[in-house]
């Protein structure tokens, strides 16, 4: 297991950092694009057959009869989950709001221990079957990558510092609330673990992240322990991780647990309405800090709810619990 846990550490520590690409170059729609919803749900799913070069060959278009094949079903549902949530309940089509259709390839690669989005579509490798299951089985992985494409045509966080952690925590944000949507479960009922079940057996894990807790998804002889800071007074200071991107995540991340919990019942209601309304807020800036978010969230939860209600006090209890705000 010793090579494929050098190569898993990788993973945990930088899973989807080729996204960083996606980021540069892309324009967003126009304002108020995000509405228009003529545009139907159009999927695409490819087998890279092992190989490195995208997209492949297409095994399952919209509306095909499901494939002998698991991993192309469960990126084609998968595809079908994530757009329900933000078609459903933010009124999106698709991730450039104007009905943008979606790809996924599988089988990326040989033994890949990973998925990213590359700025047009997802890659999902199969994993090392080590430490590493198929990435197509963990739907809030699925959400995750697919969630870089609409910070793409939104905020445009760039990959670096904390914008970056941003980027991946709005990212994490929005690949549990498709799970979470899909399974009908409330905030209290969900397990807010980012690829929970991605890990063999072998691993001591529940997943690459835990959002609640965040620096307690795995502790693992080989692999070693969950490195994540759940609060500011943790924050990793490195050059490595585009400035700790992967690692810095968490504290947002908790954060926005925080709000969803004070608030209870479905997390992608009011938690998740304040954060899509603050990364499609007309001119975001691209290198925002996590206190420039924190503020954001609570004039976005302001401008919805009003001032001094629940919403907003439950955002402003959770960013000073991260020791983000005092």
């Amino acid at each position: 297991m010793a090579g494929a846990a050098v190569a898993a550490r990788r993973t945990l520590l930088e899973f989807d950092a080729v996204a960083e690409a996606g980021q540069l170059g892309r324009s967003a729609p126009a304002p108020g694009s995000g509405t228009a919803l003529t545009p139907k749900l159009r999927r695409t799913v490819f087998d890279a057959q092992q190989r490195q070069g995208l997209p492949g060959v297409p095994v399952r278009a919209e509306g095909a009869p499901p494939t002998s094949d698991p991993a192309a079903d469960e990126a084609y549902d998968g595809l079908g989950a994530t757009y329900a949530l933000f078609s459903d309940v933010y009124g999106r089509s698709s991730l450039d709001g104007a009905g943008q259709p979606l790809q996924a390839t599988v089988h990326y690669g040989i033994d890949y221990d990973n998925a990213f989005w590359n700025g047009a579509q997802i890659v999902l490798g199969d994993g090392d079957g080590e430490v590493f299951e198929r990435f197509s089985k963990s739907l809030t992985v699925i959400g995750h990558e697919l969630a870089h494409g609409i910070i793409q045509y939104t905020a445009k966080l760039i990959y670096q510092g904390q914008a970056g952690a941003l980027n991946e925590s709005v990212s994490d944000v929005f690949g549990a609330l498709t799970e979470q949507y899909f399974l009908r479960q409330t905030a209290s009922g969900a397990s807010w673990i980012i690829g929970e079940g991605l890990f063999t057996p072998e691993v001591n894990g529940r997943g690459l992240r835990s959002m609640s807790e965040p620096g307690s998804a795995y502790d693992d002889d080989v692999l070693g322990k969950d490195p994540q800071p759940a609060d500011m007074t943790g924050y990793v200071e490195t050059t490595s991780d585009n400035g700790g991107v992967h690692l810095n995540s968490g504290i947002p991340n908790r954060a926005f647990y925080l709000t969803a919990a004070g608030l209870g019942g479905y997390a992608w209601e009011r938690a998740g309405q304040i954060w899509y309304d603050t990364i499609t807020e007309p001119n975001f800036p691209a290198d925002c800090t996590f206190s420039l978010f924190a503020a954001a969230t609570i004039t976005a939860a302001e401008k919805r709810y009003g001032a001094g209600t629940e919403e907003s006090s439950a955002v402003q209890a959770a960013w000073r619990e991260v020791n983000v705000m005092v």
